[in-house]
């Protein structure tokens, strides 16, 4: 199952790349029942929605929805069925033709079952995830698995293709390296924004410098998604940051 070249080419270019109904029905519903099951035990660690403090999400962990998790962290260690996917040798095979080198699953970033909740699941602006990742070079692969249907209304991904390859000026940016959507200069750059829409077992991988957003969950029922961060061997995290923090695993190709 490895990789065209015309899927290369989307991805050198768009900075995405969608790959339809990648993992089997059993595989994620296997992977679903977990998470759901680490989510209803309430099993560390998790992240809130009150704490990333996004327009719309609660004011605090004690305030209404307050205790609304958005991510299970530390996918990796906490189901074999989270593990094998994020291991699977195509998987990994492909990942080596976009680097073209050897590949390692860096853990300190991603690393987490996203569960986007009605209500309180909030939107997230567009943001690049290498805006906080420290590595010598802007070139990681984030690997994002459906777990159920992503659609508009409950919240689905949208890309900038191609913006991975844009040269931004310091006042485009937020203080959180957020696009200013006030900012005469981000208008061209936003309306180009694209909505992926993806059904159970469709995986996308994207580059960490692709513009990427999220909207509210206005849907009925929680959405669960994976996510996991890879480099090329030879793109080690910068020693002493968060990214070097909370170890690797080296995968070969």
């Amino acid at each position: 199952m490895a990789l065209t070249a015309s899927q290369l080419d989307t991805f050198r270019n768009d900075g995405y790349l969608i790959l339809p109904r990648y993992v089997a029905q059993a595989e994620c519903e296997a992977m679903l029942a977990d998470a759901r099951a680490q989510l209803a035990a309430a099993s560390g660690p998790l992240e809130f929605e009150a704490d990333v403090g996004y327009a719309g999400a609660p004011a605090s962990r004690e305030a209404e929805g307050g205790q609304t998790v958005r991510r299970l962290l530390k996918a990796y260690d906490r189901a074999d069925t989270l593990r094998r996917w994020a291991t699977r040798p195509d998987l990994v095979e492909s990942l080596a033709q976009i680097f073209g080198e050897n590949v390692v699953l860096t853990l300190a970033h991603h690393n987490c079952v996203m569960t986007k909740h009605p209500h309180f699941g909030t939107a997230t602006g567009w943001h690049r995830d290498i805006r906080y990742w420290s590595f010598p070079h802007n070139s990681l692969v984030s690997v994002w698995l459906a777990l159920g249907p992503e659609t508009r209304e409950n919240g689905a991904l949208r890309f900038i293709p191609g913006s991975h390859r844009e040269q931004l000026q310091p006042h485009q940016l937020d203080a959180l390296d957020f696009l200013r959507p006030d900012e005469p200069d981000n208008q061209s750059l936003v309306a180009r924004g694209r909505q992926v829409e993806l059904a159970q077992g469709d995986v996308v991988l994207f580059h960490s410098g692709l513009f990427h957003a999220a909207g509210r969950n206005e849907g009925g029922a929680t959405k669960f998604s994976v996510v996991f961060a890879y480099r090329g061997e030879s793109n080690p995290p910068v020693p002493g940051t968060r990214s070097a923090s909370a170890g690797e695993v080296p995968l070969g190709r």
